[in-house]
């Protein structure tokens, strides 16, 4: 992976420098670049040759957005800066994430793995952006601020009923359509993807075992080994169908179960 790094100060390029080797050892930093013209004139001279780009966006010369108004940039780009005011303007532009000085090993490191995430594999991505919703909530969760869904409003007996999170054992996919449960033994249609789901509801709280299943952790009430390396769970109130958590993440599972 080669990587170019945008960034007027010296002793930032070298400790991003630093980071990224521990974090991706495969990664190379074969430019760098200290203000918007240097970038601009770097990217023209040498088109394709980045496969990422780490950016902060106050430069010497003016912010870096202004080099997408001058020169295509047609790889991901992680935004590095001081400040959590440019989240929005950041999803514009090919933006994969948005870290807050001082950048952290773990915070690098998350958002490399959700660069080859939306690629798929372990190449990177030509054009690949977070959703706006994502990247908000990611930005808010590197501030203490994220604050997640505590109800959902569903359509029960021609009304909209609110329910309140707490009182749902599980989400559940059936036949392409989307269910939670409460624990009085009430299911809800929901309309969320799963995906969508696990984004906004606490995950101290909700695991998604597998992908047509999201628990609450005191739905479970026991827990067995099951055949491929998998866990069998027994949930309450009663699921129809096999609540098992995959082998990928048996780990994580124990893990959360054991907080």
């Amino acid at each position: 992976m080669k990587v170019l790094i945008v960034e007027d100060e010296q002793l930032a390029v070298e400790k991003l420098t630093q980071t990224l080797q521990l974090v991706a050892p495969n990664a190379t930093v074969i430019a760098s670049a200290d203000s918007v013209s240097d970038s601009v004139n770097w990217l023209r001279n040498n088109p394709g040759k980045a496969d990422l780009i780490l950016m902060d966006i106050e430069l010497a010369d003016g912010q870096s957005f202004a080099i997408f108004d001058e020169v295509q940039v047609d790889c991901p780009v992680i935004f590095t800066t001081s400040y959590d005011e440019y989240a929005l303007k950041a999803f514009k532009v090919n933006s994969i994430d948005y870290l807050l000085k001082p950048i952290q090993q773990a915070e690098l490191k998350g958002a490399l793995n959700k660069l080859r995430f939306f690629k798929g594999d372990d190449s990177i991505a030509d054009d690949q952006t977070l959703k706006i919703e994502h990247l908000v909530r990611e930005l808010q969760k590197q501030s203490g601020m994220v604050e997640y869904r505590k109800r959902f409003l569903v359509k029960h007996l021609q009304k909209l009923v609110p329910i309140d999170v707490e009182t749902i054992a599980y989400f559940y996919s059936d036949e392409r359509v989307n269910f939670f449960r409460c624990y009085d033994n009430k299911s809800y249609i929901v309309d969320y993807t799963m995906d969508d789901i696990e984004q906004v509801v606490d995950p101290k709280l909700f695991f998604r075992p597998n992908r047509a299943l999201i628990v609450s952790v005191n739905s479970v009430d026991q827990i067995q080994p099951y055949f491929g390396n998998r866990l069998a769970l027994r949930l309450k109130p009663e699921y129809e169908k096999e609540a098992l958590v995959s082998r990928e993440k048996v780990t994580e599972f124990k893990i959360w179960m054991g907080k």
